[in-house]
């Protein structure tokens, strides 16, 4: 169904191969763009970010303001606001999204 295409990245300007798999990949993610930027071009932009990412990010463990259930956040809570789970936050937000 995929065939590779060929790419040119944003921030070289080489051409890079956006291969078959590569795009099954983002198709089964949902993702809607291809990608811009080369292998080593993303490497070198992770680098300067000091190779952060989500996966990094550490995890406070907190009680719903709203259903009392155990759950994980990625900020420290300051305990003078309240923190809900994803579950309830959504359900918030789409609430509120209504006005």
């Amino acid at each position: 169904m995929f065939e590779d295409k060929t790419l040119v990245c944003r921030e070289c300007g080489n051409e890079f191969v956006f291969t078959a798999s590569e795009q099954q990949f983002y198709a089964d993610k949902g993702f809607q763009n291809e990608p811009g930027r080369c292998k080593a071009c993303r490497d070198k932009r992770k680098a300067a970010n000091g190779g952060f990412n989500r996966a990094d990010r550490p995890m406070y463990d907190v009680i719903c303001a709203e259903c009392g259930q155990p759950t994980q956040v990625p900020f420290q809570p300051r305990g003078d606001r309240p923190v809900y789970c994803r579950a309830c936050f959504e359900k918030m937000r789409a609430e509120n999204d209504r006005w």
